[in-house]
């Protein structure tokens, strides 16, 4: 085991640099001192002293397809030799052939009609679905989410997001939620099977409804104060927690029963992360609205947007000028959006996706029967979780994930003679899950590879 590393003297320079001169607000300091990166391709990022990391967790799943992917670059490349910008209120080419895939699409699966709207981001789409939402329910602005959610960190967002702290000091400007238990069977009431434990979370959200008393119906009228239930079909920075096949379908049961909308936010899981292009679509339900991001461009472009239901956005509910960003639709990313679709629909994504998970998460299950800190492995395509407890095996143990992070940057460890560092990312209620979310193109070669790293560092964990 090494000791502390030591910055570079031309990256002490840059880091005294950022210490004077950037925001630390839009920055996360995991290790010290951090890194700084010079290349990057596949499954892999250098840093400046060309040191190897392969990366498990792909820029929080916004690079699905592979750092550098040749041909999602390409398709950027030659955008911008012809149509590199132009004005959003303008119409161009890529705009509509995408959302035509993204609304076509939606209509073979749930049978629903439905039109596209762009932004540049998940947070900004975020956004603008609290307004279509909100003008859908004539103005309601409470919604219920789940506790564990993350729908991203601009006003409205983190009002609708479980973490306080992301909205600790700027308060609530419009929206608030309800938080929701979530049916995270791991830590769930013992004695329940997983589906089980999905209808019981689905009851007690139900009783809600049952009389005026409980504060969120009128049973006079039969309305509700709420507008919209926002999801995370598999929740991502609350820690890849994977619920019961059974659960979206009674819970959108009791929505549409009291007149409430499901919006599915994609945004980390959607783009063939769990093996389908929606993660929602493993459930057999209609979301009323789509919202996506990140994977769409494969991290080359900012953009990002939703889709919904054509009663929810047809011009005369949503007319021009209901919302506005400069940069959304912009043809670098609408192309590069083009691409990916068209890269999807020439290989069989799913089942390949779903194929190097289970080859994954048979070996997360293997470390687990070996390593008795591993609480609890599960996954769903490629969005895969690896729980790390106390000796017990339930104990949540935030330090000890901590320490594997930073041995893992360390860039130390050795595998067939090669030097590597590995790449995680932390997520969870408690902050003690690895969530591993590799490249879809990853090999099974690379699989074992970060296996073989994986259980180096929980040999250093247990050991120290």
């Amino acid at each position: 085991m090494s000791d502390i590393r030591i910055a570079t003297a031309e990256d002490q320079v840059l880091l005294d640099k950022e210490a004077k001169y950037c925001s630390y607000g839009d920055t996360v300091h995991y290790i010290e001192p951090p890194r700084i990166f010079s290349r990057c391709e596949g499954s892999y990022v250098w840093d400046t002293e060309d040191q190897a990391y392969l990366d498990l967790q792909m820029w929080y799943s916004a690079v699905n397809f592979g750092y550098a992917n040749p041909r999602l670059n390409n398709a950027l490349k030659q955008q911008i030799d012809t149509l590199p910008q132009i004005a959003s209120q303008y119409l161009h080419k890529g705009k509509i052939e995408l959302s035509e895939m993204i609304a076509v699409d939606a209509k073979k699966k749930f049978g629903l009609d439905g039109r596209v709207h762009f932004n540049v981001g998940g947070s900004q789409s975020i956004e603008d679905s609290l307004k279509v939402v909100r003008n859908a329910t004539n103005g309601k602005s409470l919604m219920f989410a789940f506790e564990g959610g993350y729908h991203g960190r601009t006003l409205g967002a983190s009002s609708i997001t479980s973490s306080y702290r992301y909205r600790r000091r700027y308060g609530h400007f419009g929206e608030r939620a309800q938080f929701i238990p979530f049916p995270y069977h791991f830590r769930g009431p013992k004695g329940m099977t997983k589906e089980e434990y999905g209808s019981h979370c689905v009851q007690q959200f139900a009783r809600l409804f049952e009389t005026e008393y409980n504060g969120v119906w009128d049973p006079k009228v039969g309305q509700s104060e709420y507008a919209a239930f926002y999801v995370e079909p598999i929740q991502g920075t609350g820690g890849y927690v994977i619920p019961p096949m059974n659960f979206y379908r009674e819970l959108k049961h009791v929505l549409d029963q009291h007149g409430i909308l499901m919006v599915s936010d994609e945004i980390q899981m959607g783009f063939y992360r769990t093996g389908k292009l929606w993660s929602i679509e493993h459930f057999d339900v209609q979301p009323d609205v789509i919202v996506f991001g990140k994977a769409l461009t494969n991290g080359l472009n900012p953009l990002g947007g939703i889709w919904a239901r054509e009663e929810l956005i047809n011009p005369k509910v949503f007319p021009p000028g209901s919302t506005h960003s400069t940069f959304a639709s912009n043809p670098l990313g609408t192309a590069v959006g083009l691409e990916m679709f068209k890269m999807t629909n020439e290989v069989d994504y799913g089942a390949m996706v779903m194929a190097k998970g289970k080859f994954f998460l048979e070996g997360l299950q293997d470390l687990q029967k070996r390593f008795p800190i591993i609480g609890d492995v599960d996954g769903l395509g490629l969005a895969l979780r690896c729980e790390i407890c106390g000796p017990d095996g339930f104990t949540p143990d935030k330090a000890t994930l901590d320490y594997m992070v930073e041995e893992g940057m360390k860039g130390d460890m050795v595998v067939d003679g090669q030097k590597l560092g590995l790449i995680l990312d932390v997520g969870g209620y408690y902050k003690n899950v690895i969530t591993l979310a590799p490249s879809l193109e990853i090999s099974y070669p690379e699989i074992e590879l970060g296996l073989k790293l994986l259980e180096q560092l929980l040999v250093r964990a247990t050991r120290r």
